[in-house]
């Protein structure tokens, strides 16, 4: 079996930057932050790194994005040429901090699999992985706003 490459997608692949501005302020309209899902731009940085890694490792992409954006985030992923690989999204009513859910998403990987790296733009994410041993990379092509890390860390939503 190929060794398996973590990827996030939010602020590693897709530039969620143009729909923070729904969650801003309270109220926040997570429904219109969600609905513009599938009008990110690509990441450049991201997208090529993610191509380099295809060639040898099994994908596997996992995501706060909730699980009702699969088809949307499936379609993206095809718009924008990527490799499908595994699909691990958040359960609708999961409101764990990003940290926590993918911790607990990626033990349960390297459980069965050599897990070479993981990619994701949440630095808290990115600690604890580390603090837990994994081989992590920060994706930092795109500074981590205020806006997304409380998504991501208080609110549990992407």
């Amino acid at each position: 079996m190929k060794p398996v490459a973590v990827f996030d997608v939010d602020g590693v692949v897709a530039d969620v930057r143009h729909r923070l501005r729904h969650i801003a302020n309270r109220p926040k309209n997570w429904a219109a932050f969600f609905a513009a899902a599938d009008r990110d731009p690509a990441l450049t940085d991201g997208v090529d790194l993610v191509h380099e890694f295809a060639r040898d490792h099994d994908l596997v992409w996992l995501t706060g994005r909730p699980e009702h954006l699969r088809a949307v985030t499936e379609h993206w992923f095809a718009r924008h040429e990527l490799p499908a690989g595994r699909l691990l999204m958040r359960p609708e009513h999961d409101r764990r901090p990003a940290q926590e859910y993918k911790a607990a998403r990626v033990r349960r990987l390297a459980a069965d699999r050599t897990i070479t790296v993981i990619v994701d733009d949440d630095p808290d994410v990115v600690r604890r992985l580390k603090r837990d041993g994994y081989p992590v990379r920060l994706a930092d092509w795109v500074p981590h706003e205020k806006t997304l890390r409380q998504a991501q860390e208080r609110d549990g939503r992407t």
